[in-house]
């Protein structure tokens, strides 16, 4: 990501519905699967500021990995030394087998090759592991914002699916997520490409960085949390989760 992405992210994920709810339901999702005990060990890839792992360390111990400068300086007020990992050429300075869970929350989008990080996550765990993802979807929805984060794609549901297949993993769960916001963000993003194209004065922030009044944001956070849990196959959603055990 940009640098400048880092801070807006530190600024406004620990209140924003969408940076709030994700934790929650993956969180949750993590919990039914497969209840973390104080002597499992969880790896969140792409760790960012670190307050998902920070969230979990009540639950279990965390490590931490991250490849960017911007967001190591922020883990390091948070985590101690030796929970902070950094990659070893392309791969997770780690043993074959040695964690219980695997997360990435809107990480594979940012490598041109989520194929091999994921069959890094199977090495990393052990059998009856557990992966948990989230991914933005639909290239509908392609932006300035994706550009702006360095994202590759964005993902329909077939295509993460096939990231895990059957012979090694068992899928727990995978839909979209996001779902009543997501003709409103379609709206918004080719609105600000229309202004883009006219010549037309940006406006002041994108939405995705600002924080909306309280009532706003606790109902939009509701639904996003509420429907992570529902089994109905989705057609579409701005976002997607997945959660796997490793065969």
């Amino acid at each position: 990501m940009d640098a400048g992405e880092y801070a807006n992210l530190e600024r406004v994920e620990g209140e924003h519905w969408y940076y709030s709810g994700k934790r929650r339901f993956v969180r949750d999702w993590l919990l039914r699967a497969r209840p973390p005990q104080p002597a499992d060990t969880l790896l969140d890839c792409g760790a960012g500021t670190g307050r998902f792992a920070q969230d979990m360390a009540a639950h279990c111990r965390v490590l931490v990995l991250d490849d960017h400068e911007e967001a190591l300086q922020l883990l390091r007020t948070r985590f101690k030394a030796d929970q902070i990992l950094s990659l070893a050429g392309d791969s997770v300075p780690l043993p074959d087998g040695s964690l219980d869970y695997v997360t990435a929350l809107d990480v594979l989008e940012h490598v041109p090759d989520d194929a091999a990080v994921v069959r890094g996550f199977h090495r990393l765990l052990r059998p009856g592991g557990i992966a948990a993802v989230t991914v933005p979807a639909s290239m509908a929805l392609w932006s300035d914002w994706d550009t702006a984060l360095h994202h590759f794609r964005r993902y329909h549901r077939d295509q993460l699916r096939a990231l895990f297949p059957e012979q090694d993993w068992e899928l727990v769960y995978v839909n979209y997520t996001n779902v009543p916001v997501y003709p409103a963000v379609w709206l918004a993003r080719k609105w600000r490409a229309v202004r883009r194209k006219l010549g037309l004065k940006e406006q002041a922030g994108r939405a995705e960085d600002q924080l909306p009044s309280p009532l706003v944001n606790k109902l939009l956070r509701a639904q996003f949390v509420a429907l992570a849990k529902w089994r109905v196959p989705f057609p579409f959603g701005v976002s997607l989760l997945l959660v796997a055990r490793r065969k």
